[in-house]
């Protein structure tokens, strides 16, 4: 309806399902890339191990527009990409919750939603703008750099959209987060720091977090993958750290 296209999930049910109870629920961009993210097996093996409490897993399938549907509500980049977030957002808020609500057992509180590059930011960007809705947020190698200056048009740092989002907030909201990135998601370093720039828009968007009082350690986890790179396989690796947090018993 919001996006006007039909839009696939894949839902994971817990081991052991039982309609009697309720389970938290985990949305997760990118859904098409379950198998290759390897998602059936690290959930199977963390809840068979009791590794982790069982949890309703649900990826978004994205479209062939998703440069459109993923970004940040506030405003597209400078290249006008993100400009169907908004519907994006409502899609989740509206049509896809209330769907999983009606049709499976889940905790329509403290719901958790991950991403994976665009997919992440889009994560971040929807739990930040909803904090009544969701409590966590897991982003792998995040498109933290979503700016609304070129980089040959001027650019600064303080352009970075999901930054400037965080730093003018006026309020600190309960929400905690988990941020990956791998040590060669890129090899871009726009100011010749040495540090490439996933990294340090990461790092940098932690600060923001941090400046508004959330916490290193507490409300924030940083895993830095060596080697990893921005593909599945590096995610899959990541992802049972990041279920483990927020998840595990």
């Amino acid at each position: 309806m919001f996006l006007h296209r039909e839009v696939l999930i894949s839902i994971r049910l817990p081991v052991h399902y039982n309609e009697a109870r309720q389970y938290p629920l985990l949305l997760i961009n990118d859904g098409q890339d379950f198998e290759a993210l390897r998602m059936n097996h690290i959930l199977t093996d963390l809840q068979i191990n009791e590794t982790i409490q069982p949890v309703i897993v649900v990826g978004i399938h994205a479209g062939t527009d998703r440069l459109q549907e993923y970004g940040t509500v506030c405003k597209p980049d400078y290249a006008h990409r993100g400009s169907k977030a908004g519907a994006t957002t409502d899609f989740v808020l509206k049509e896809l919750l209330s769907f999983l609500n009606e049709n499976y057992p889940i905790e329509t509180q403290n719901i958790t939603y991950a991403g994976f590059s665009l997919g992440g930011l889009m994560a971040l960007d929807m739990v930040w703008n909803h904090s009544d809705v969701f409590s966590k947020t897991g982003i792998f190698s995040g498109a933290l750099w979503w700016r609304q200056k070129a980089l040959d048009a001027g650019y600064r740092d303080i352009d970075r959209i999901m930054h400037e989002q965080i730093r003018n907030s006026q309020t600190k909201q309960d929400l905690r987060f988990w941020f990956q990135t791998g040590t060669n998601d890129e090899t871009d370093d726009r100011d010749h720091d040495g540090i490439i720039d996933s990294i340090q828009d990461t790092l940098e968007c932690i600060a923001e977090l941090e400046r508004k009082g959330f916490a290193w350690g507490k409300d924030i986890n940083y895993c830095e993958t060596i080697g990893g790179e921005h593909n599945p396989e590096t995610w899959s690796r990541a992802m049972p750290d990041f279920l483990i947090w927020a998840f595990g018993k």
